[in-house]
């Protein structure tokens, strides 16, 4: 006996030993590959510090980028798609975008599209990027802890929490009567076993038949609930951070505030791991229908917590954009942080700006506070110029930083109106869609802040005696009110009409006899060269159409308006 009971001891110790050894196998290689995962990815953030962002999108993840800024309600002025597509906007983002979550890159978008209209929150946001531009350890910290959020993916986690809020609930009740049935059916099982394994049998089918019928329509909203438990986890680790300007205090009080729909999603959450105990949710949930009971208090309570929702993201969002503009100023080091003025003269001033998405800008310079013509040949630069003055406008009121080596200037609500084609689908002309293009800017003009205006070549889409004519009236027009406006236009004349009022600036080109070269340079006053029909004859067309265009352009010229 004796030998039996050493022999059961040295095999449960052998067994013991085992199960620790394969424990602390599994704990080293648990270390080992989190160990490498955080090298890796703090390899990768150094290296890409002041870089070109690396990351590519399909169309749907980029879609999703912008859903925060969709469901976003605010009274603030924001930028318009028509702006933001002159402006190629989305060029630009990705252009600025060194964020690592979805946090980051959402909100960055709805700050591009947002800008301030007021000093305070700029320069909180200044001072913001100054510290993680001063403090490589803390900002590398800060990079590793976004990254490990996770990027937006082809699902919008914004989409799901405001729908959350929104979707229809009904009521509860049928799910009470599932268990109220389970349990009187087992009651009958104690009382009277043969019909009450009936009963139960009949109840369980019917309990189960009920489950899948109301969780399939709001299954895809489990996901919401993940994504805002990731999003409340977050909070309650970035307060851990010295972060300077983050609220922390106010963080906790919203993280807090969030407790009861926390305790309320548990069971909605428990059954969506893979490991062996949410199997077991899922059956309880099946027959007693706990999450689904759960979900209806969810709905009611997300409604009423959505600005302690949107506070989290906003202050989160802006820690990690504050990190994507200091390496961004890394990327661009001819930047400079702009000089903006709440009232005032309508001034706009800069000096050496040039535009990010061009390889090899030609910088150019303007102080003006009057109204700008720009006039000059085809492929001169007039465009590209409009969207670089536009440009630093909206980034120096949104990312406190313009392209230039000076920028001076008001708050400005910024319209453009450039990149314009007629719309098929509603059948609309060029002309028509110019007219409501150009009529949305006049109907915000006159209010305080002011509007500065980008309009490319007014009026293009209808026939030249009436284009000179309206399109003078509408320019003067806005020079009479709280207006900044720069156009482009290849109509000579107006510079004519509208000098008094108007100051005019041109572009112009170097003709040899096989090519023509433009230095993309301003220059005050108007252009007195024209390209058209001498790029004909580069280009190989009959001699006999250049020397007849040539012979018709000098009679129509004879009047120096013209």
């Amino acid at each position: 006996m004796g030998d039996y009971a050493n022999y059961d001891v040295h095999t449960f110790l052998n067994a013991a030993g085992v199960v620790l050894f394969t424990f602390l196998v599994y704990l080293a290689v648990y270390f080992f590959y989190k160990w490498k995962n955080h090298r890796n990815m703090m390899w990768k953030i150094r290296r890409e510090w002041g870089q070109p962002p690396e990351q590519e999108y399909g169309l749907a993840e980029f879609e999703n980028i912008s859903r925060y800024y969709a469901n976003r309600k605010t009274d603030e002025f924001q930028i318009d798609d028509i702006t933001w597509n002159d402006l190629d906007m989305d060029r630009v983002f990705l252009c600025l975008n060194h964020t690592r979550s979805f946090l980051g890159e959402s909100y960055l978008y709805y700050q591009l599209r947002t800008p301030q209209m007021k000093k305070e929150p700029l320069e909180k946001f200044e001072r913001l990027v100054l510290w993680f531009q001063e403090h490589t350890p803390e900002r590398e910290e800060m990079e590793y802890f976004f990254s490990r959020l996770g990027r937006s993916g082809k699902s919008s986690v914004f989409d799901y929490v405001y729908n959350l809020a929104s979707v229809e609930h009904g009521s509860p009740m049928i799910h009470y009567a599932m268990i109220a049935l389970l349990l009187a059916s087992v009651g009958v099982l104690l009382v009277a076993p043969q019909p009450g394994i009936l009963l139960l049998l009949l109840s369980l089918i019917l309990s189960i038949w009920t489950y899948e019928k109301y969780k399939r329509p709001i299954a895809p909203y489990i996901t919401s609930c993940i994504a805002l438990e990731k999003i409340l986890r977050a909070a309650e680790e970035i307060v851990k951070y010295d972060v300077p300007g983050l609220q922390k205090d106010e963080i906790k009080a919203y993280v807090g505030e969030f407790g009861k729909l926390r305790r309320n999603m548990w069971m909605l959450l428990a059954g969506e791991g893979t490991g062996l105990e949410s199997f077991l949710f899922v059956y309880l949930n099946n027959l007693f229908h706990i999450d689904l009971i759960q979900f209806h208090a969810v709905v009611k309570e997300i409604a009423k917590k959505l600005s302690g929702f949107e506070f989290l993201v906003e202050e989160m969002g802006r820690v990690e954009s504050a990190i994507a503009v200091a390496s961004t100023r890394v990327l661009y080091p001819e930047h400079t942080v702009p000089l903006l003025h709440e009232e005032g003269e309508i001034r706009f001033r800069a000096v050496d700006m040039y535009h990010p998405l061009i390889a090899e800008p030609v910088a150019n310079s303007i102080n003006t506070e009057e109204c700008v013509l720009l006039t000059g040949s085809n492929a001169s630069g007039k465009s590209t110029f409009l969207k670089t003055a536009a440009l630093q406008a909206l980034l120096a009121q949104t990312i406190h930083t313009a392209f230039a080596k000076e920028y001076e200037g008001r708050f400005f609500r910024v319209f453009t109106s450039m990149a314009l084609r007629d719309d098929i689908m509603s059948e609309e002309s060029y002309y028509m869609v110019e007219i409501r293009s150009l009529k949305r800017i006049l109907d915000t003009a006159g209010e305080e802040p002011p509007v500065f205006c980008c309009v490319d070549e007014v009026l293009r889409g209808t026939n030249t005696v009436e284009r000179v004519s309206a399109s003078s009236q509408i320019l003067k027009w806005m020079a009479g009110k709280k207006l900044l406006c720069m156009a482009a236009t290849h109509d000579i004349e107006l510079t004519w009409i509208l000098e008094d009022i108007y100051r005019n600036f041109h572009f112009e080109e170097e003709v040899t006899d096989d090519e023509i070269r433009f230095d993309y340079c301003l220059r005050e006053g108007r252009a007195m060269t024209r390209n058209a029909i001498r790029l004909l004859a580069l280009m190989g067309f009959d001699e006999g159409i250049i020397r007849d265009a040539n012979q018709m352009a000098e009679r129509l010229g004879a009047d120096k308006r013209i």
